[in-house]
């Protein structure tokens, strides 16, 4: 059976965790007919993962700072209608399981009406710095992350 609380931002189902964000498109993410080029939404994940942790409690200069990098090693796309100049967007980010080595978020960019711009999946992978090695998530993150997980 599945519940949901809300907090400013995110939304915890059983198994999942999703957070919100908004970005106004700016002029400069436009090509010369006014959309979004489609070279932009990876940004746009990045902005959305970025927070997500951010509303865990922690930041990706905490992990910096102690030695891991998290290098995208995958990305899918899937474009299903234009964003213009000026839109409001959200940004959903999905995460569906705690982090092992890898971390996998989900995201789908919503319009002003509600209909779905974007879809799309990118998995990091924790590296040690120095070794350039991939090792498990540190425990810290588990951690923050652990309640989102019911």
């Amino acid at each position: 059976m599945s519940y949901q609380k809300k907090y400013i931002g995110l939304q915890i189902t059983q198994n999942m965790f999703t957070s919100d964000t908004q970005i106004r498109v700016r002029y400069g993410e436009t090509d010369k007919m006014g959309i979004v080029y489609y070279g932009n939404f990876p940004l746009y994940f990045e902005v959305g993962r970025t927070e997500l942790i951010r509303k865990c409690g922690l930041t990706y200069r905490k992990l910096e700072d102690d030695g891991i990098v998290m290098p995208v090693i995958s990305l899918n796309i899937k474009y299903h209608r234009p964003a213009y100049y000026d839109n409001l967007l959200t940004i959903r980010t999905i995460m569906r399981e705690l982090p092992g080595v890898r971390i996998n978020f989900r995201y789908e960019i919503i319009n002003e009406n509600k209909e779905l711009i974007a879809e799309g999946e990118t998995t990091l992978v924790f590296t040690d710095a120095k070794t350039k090695r991939p090792r498990k998530a540190p425990d810290y993150l588990l951690e923050a992350l652990r309640p989102f997980f019911v």
